[in-house]
């Protein structure tokens, strides 16, 4: 029998937007992280507007009911983990977008995918930049709430340096907008970059105003192989101290291989680490930029180092980059990691991370950001193996650690979620938690949004 709690939300709703079903309840009870401690929801509340998702937090404040806000499940730090008797309230079906060619600003409800937004902001020949490697199946709503990043944000920023304002629910139902189609701003509190990469604790995003450029001048490509993880970082310190590229990416031998394994693209398999480079800087400019990079790699010990114009043969590389979780997650279970370093420290991280892996005798595949010092190690495990899970878990707490350590941090662009909050406060400090707490209960004293993630 339903909950007649339930029913109410039924009532001030629709039977078709409140889901109780055990079977559609199951595929959001987790994102991408495939949270183990992933609770059973009441309900999913597939929201059609902005007022249902006031409703859906009145009636939740009222009954006192937790709600975990969700976009395209496609997290990485258990953040949209369901929690038992609480509320999934998705925005997947929240999905409309304006695009304004005059003040190149684009407004977006939550649900509309990360590539959608691009595709629509092309047609006026304008272009959002953030480009998390899923840019295909994450959502905008999901990008600002984790403040993503991607693969050109070395040269572009990410979702944050593009938010011009947001529409927010927040825990008892009041509809609040703050920013909107300005470029500059500065009347009261900077309450919008307090909404940005706050994972749903402090309200519900239903609408984005983002701001928009000119499309991406033509690029070029480099690509360098290294026989040594040094000689990479090495290269990598080189090209970012002499200019900023439009992309950087690392891929080291265990990500090659699995990206080879499964697009057959002749990567070299014998390769230590891999670097993808780019420069979309005007005319004789790239062609500059694009010698400086691969002059830099060849004097770091590059094995082989390839140059491209073709912007069909560089966006291929750039595939492979993407590809490289699902790649390597074909070969087990994964623990996907987000931690980022200072980039003078990049090499003591991939380092460390390689001794951990070593002493704790699991597989960790590292891919990064490398332009920024964002990197993402995937710690490859067997869920069967008992003993090699518990590895796995010691090996994820010490990177983050290392990355601590390092003057680094435990997430770059992914969010703390429910699987990093323990090592929250190892980085921030005691004070900044208190802060952090004082302003979730100003905006949630009830504690009814997404509990269980950040705090």
């Amino acid at each position: 029998m339903t909950d007649t709690r339930v029913q109410d939300l039924i009532g001030l709703l629709d039977e078709k937007v409140v889901v109780t079903d055990p079977d559609i309840l199951a595929g959001y009870r987790q994102d991408w992280a495939r949270d183990p401690d992933a609770g059973t929801p009441l309900a999913v509340v597939r929201a059609r507007s902005t007022d249902d998702v006031a409703a859906v937090m009145r009636w939740a404040t009222t009954h006192s009911v937790p709600v975990v806000p969700r976009g395209a499940g496609s997290g990485l730090s258990g953040g949209a983990t369901a929690v038992d008797g609480g509320i999934v309230l998705s925005t997947e079906n929240m999905r409309a977008i304006t695009v304004d060619p005059v003040t190149r600003t684009a407004v977006v409800q939550p649900g509309l995918l990360n590539a959608e937004v691009k595709a629509a902001a092309a047609e006026h020949g304008l272009w959002y930049p953030p480009d998390p490697s899923s840019f295909e199946m994450c959502s905008i709503g999901g990008n600002a709430a984790t403040n993503a990043g991607g693969l050109c944000c070395v040269k572009y920023g990410v979702t944050t340096d593009y938010i011009l304002g947001l529409e927010v629910v927040l825990a008892d139902g009041v509809v609040v907008r703050l920013g909107g189609a300005r470029l500059k701003d500065s009347a009261g509190l900077s309450l919008t970059k307090l909404f940005v990469g706050s994972e749903g604790v402090l309200g519900v995003i239903t609408e984005v105003t983002l701001r928009l450029i000119p499309a991406q001048p033509p690029a070029s490509t480099v690509v360098a192989t290294f026989a040594e993880l040094s000689d990479a970082t090495d290269a990598i310190l080189a090209i970012t101290r002499s200019l900023r590229p439009a992309m950087l990416e690392f891929m080291d031998r265990t990500s090659v291989n699995a990206v080879e394994d499964a697009m057959n693209m002749g990567l070299d398999r014998d390769a230590a680490a891999m670097l993808v480079a780019r420069s979309d800087s005007p005319g004789a400019h790239r062609t500059e930029e694009t010698g400086i990079m691969a002059t830099a790699c060849t004097e770091a010990g590059a094995a082989e180092v390839f140059v491209t114009d073709d912007p069909d043969e560089g966006e291929a590389f750039a595939a492979a980059r993407r590809f490289a979780i699902p790649a390597v997650e074909r070969t087990g279970s994964l623990l996907l990691e987000d931690v980022g370093v200072p980039l003078p420290a990049l090499a003591d991280l991939v380092q460390g991370i390689e001794k951990i892996a070593d002493a704790r005798q699991v597989t960790v595949a590292v891919i990064a950001h490398a332009g920024d010092g964002n990197t993402h190690p995937l710690i490859v495990f067997d869920p069967e193996d008992r003993d090699m899970e518990e590895r796995a878990h010691q090996a994820f707490g010490e990177i983050m650690t290392l990355a601590i350590s390092l003057g680094g941090t435990i997430t770059g662009e992914h969010g703390v979620g429910r699987l990093k909050k323990a090592w929250l406060p190892d980085q921030v400090g005691d004070d900044v938690m208190e802060l952090t707490r004082r302003i979730k209960n100003a905006l949630d004293p009830a504690g009814i949004l997404n509990p269980g993630a950040v705090l």
